[in-house]
């Protein structure tokens, strides 16, 4: 009941962030023209829960204050807003109580209680990543913009990659990048150290001169993160190779790092350097496993965890190889529990996804892998869009009823799937008996 309850109250602040974010974000001084109450609470999500499908431009239609507002909103559902919270709490109390230290163990997935350490470790590796990232962005942007705007075009988008958020004030994104390898890789870079996850990061510092004593979770999360960005940049090369709207007209060189940008933005963060539009559909459809996945448990990025989906291709492999041995890996071997958990989230992810997908393909009759890429985006906290034909996300084609579906799937993503189900279903009831086995012929 205890875990229900922290659920719960996660659930409930993510909710009001984003209500008050847009009702911010609808004032006259944060916009500019028209911007309907659901297109307000549409971004507010999106920025809260760390996705970047956008239905107005960001650069565009916001002004500098609504800017400001929309990337605080992406740095609070970075960090968590339960860790903001604790942390002003601290300065006052200086001291937490064990239901509190739960509630925020829960909302930022840390392995142990000793969560004051922890937190003050956390927001040192956030300003120390974003900085650094955000003075290499501005020293980059400088040769196309004059000074301030470049210094708040490295912050905002620092900040934004770091926490996976995917939100530009570029009209299209980076797609003006292209040929800019500097940019390209800092922004990638960070994608990847945010969706590392905070444990990971900090293990990694801590470590530094022994790795050797990173734990099972780190060692699946590195090799899992390179796995997959591999597999997607050889993916993205062999189907998009001789695409004249892709890669095509690029030098080898230029396929080479826009396929390892769109590898590493496919999992997790929602920018991009071609038209994600103009892509096949075979790389659609692949693209939706890889944002279904995601990164890391902890991180800023949604998904069903890498450390989820490589427990279960796991555990089938020794089931298929009729092993003797219990599921291992780096000579340890995999609690059932975890097992049970994985599966159950991984089938409860394709479920919300395929529900969603089918109730948005028959209330708003567009192209159904147009809405399974974008449902995929959503859940997974992505922000990747085939779009609407102009510079905004294909949602923006949705009416409010759709948008609607769009946003509780963010918050399914950011809440995590196994939470979100929580709350759906609620907690059961302790029991103290069991019943006997039955046989089940498979």
């Amino acid at each position: 009941m205890m875990e229900y309850k922290y659920v719960k109250t996660i659930f409930i602040g993510y909710v009001l962030i984003i209500l008050c974010g847009g009702t911010i974000l609808s004032l006259p001084i944060c916009h500019k023209g028209e911007l309907s109450f659901i297109d307000s609470i549409f971004t507010a999500a999106s920025a809260s829960c760390v996705t970047g499908l956008i239905v107005t431009s960001t650069s565009d239609n916001f002004t500098f204050l609504g800017e400001l507002i929309i990337l605080g909103l992406i740095q609070i559902g970075g960090i968590g807003y339960m860790a903001l919270v604790v942390t002003f709490y601290l300065f006052i109390k200086r001291k937490l109580d064990i239901d509190e230290k739960r509630a925020l163990k829960l909302s930022l997935d840390l392995p142990s209680l000793h969560v004051t350490s922890f937190l003050k470790k956390i927001f040192v590796a956030v300003m120390v990543v974003e900085a650094i990232g955000a003075l290499i962005l501005s020293i980059q942007f400088y040769g196309k913009y004059d000074l301030l705007d470049s210094i708040w075009y490295g912050i905002f988008h620092s900040i934004s990659a770091f926490n996976n958020a995917g939100f530009s004030l570029f009209p299209n994104s980076l797609e003006g990048f292209q040929d800019d390898t500097i940019s390209l890789f800092t922004i990638g870079i960070l994608v990847i150290l945010g969706g590392l996850g905070y444990f990971v990061l900090i293990e990694i510092y801590e470590n530094r001169k022994m790795p050797k004593r990173y734990s099972i979770h780190t060692k699946i999360m590195i090799y899992g993160t390179i796995f997959l960005i591999v597999v997607g940049i050889i993916l993205f090369l062999s189907i998009e190779w001789n695409n004249p709207k892709t890669f095509g007209g690029m030098s080898f060189y230029e396929k080479l790092i826009n396929a390892f940008f769109l590898s590493v933005n496919f999992r997790t963060s929602g920018f991009n350097s071609i038209d994600i539009g103009s892509l096949k559909e075979s790389s659609l459809f692949f693209s939706t496993l890889f944002m279904m996945t995601g990164a890391g448990q902890g991180s800023t990025a949604g998904g069903m965890k890498i450390t989820t989906v490589a427990i279960l291709v796991i555990t089938v492999i020794f089931i298929l190889k009729d092993s003797n041995q219990e599921p291992n890996i780096f000579e340890r071997t995999i609690d059932q529990k975890l097992i049970n958990k994985a599966l159950a989230i991984i089938l409860s992810s394709s479920f919300f996804v395929l529900l969603a997908t089918l109730i948005l393909v028959e209330t708003q009759k567009f192209p159904f892998l147009k809405i399974l890429f974008e449902v995929a985006s959503a859940f997974g906290t992505v922000g990747l869009s085939t779009g609407n034909g102009d510079i905004l996300s294909f949602s923006q084609q949705f009416d409010t009823f759709g948008k609607s579906v769009i946003i509780v799937m963010m918050l399914a993503g950011r809440l995590g799937v196994f939470g979100f189900g929580l709350i759906l279903i609620g907690q059961s009831k302790a029991k103290h008996f069991k019943y006997p086995k039955g046989r089940i012929i498979i």
